[in-house]
């Protein structure tokens, strides 16, 4: 099934053809684990899914796709979930991608890794963050959050909402990141390993 072949045959915007694509691949998912199937027994599979956060945040799609695949492949999967490290330099955005990774974790249901992406361009631009790195990939105490909110003229009236959502985020204390920049291949074998080790496998790698 074709993205654009949806958009211009069903007169659907890009969301809806989306929606569309996956719910016509759940349907048809004898084809996909044919293909999963045919390649043998002894492959690593990368799922690359589209990035638009409808098709986990509201809709099931996707969660009962993964689904399908460990029951009848017999695979184990890890969702990767990436999250652009410039919402660093911005309290705000930052405890946005914080909830977005808590729902898809929670969404999707399976072993998770949330990964902060281009981050050579963050630590080119560092003097943008309020905080160390540290302090955005173990993501610990969130009312150094509340307080740069408090600072700012449109987001300190939304006082108890931030502190709230904080709040959820630290009670259920599963957010954290890992680090990705793509130019360096120990970066990369980095979360392949985590994502391994997420998985139940890799615990002998160093």
């Amino acid at each position: 099934v074709v993205l654009e072949e949806v958009m211009s045959e069903l007169s659907l915007g890009p969301n809806g053809s989306l929606i569309y694509c996956m719910e016509y691949l759940e349907k048809n998912f004898d084809w996909l684990l044919n293909e999963i199937k045919g390649k043998g027994e002894k492959c690593y599979f990368l799922f690359d899914v589209p990035g638009q956060v409808e098709l986990y945040s509201h809709h099931e799609s996707l969660s009962r796709l993964f689904d399908l695949i460990q029951k009848n492949a017999e695979i184990q999967i890890c969702t990767v979930h990436l999250v652009d490290s410039h919402h660093c330099s911005d309290a705000g955005k930052f405890i946005s991608s914080l909830m977005l990774s808590l729902s898809a974790m929670l969404r999707i249901g399976l072993p998770h890794v949330n990964v902060l992406t281009k981050v050579d361009l963050l630590r080119k631009h560092s003097d943008k963050l309020q905080f160390g790195l540290d302090f955005y990939t173990d993501v610990l105490d969130l009312n150094y959050l509340l307080d740069a909110l408090d600072n700012d003229s449109f987001t300190s009236k939304y006082r108890k909402l931030n502190a709230a959502m904080t709040s959820i985020i630290e009670d259920y204390s599963l957010v954290s990141f890992t680090l990705l920049d793509v130019f360096k291949e120990e970066s990369l074998i980095k979360v392949k390993i985590v994502a391994d080790r997420a998985n139940g496998f890799g615990f002998n790698v160093n």
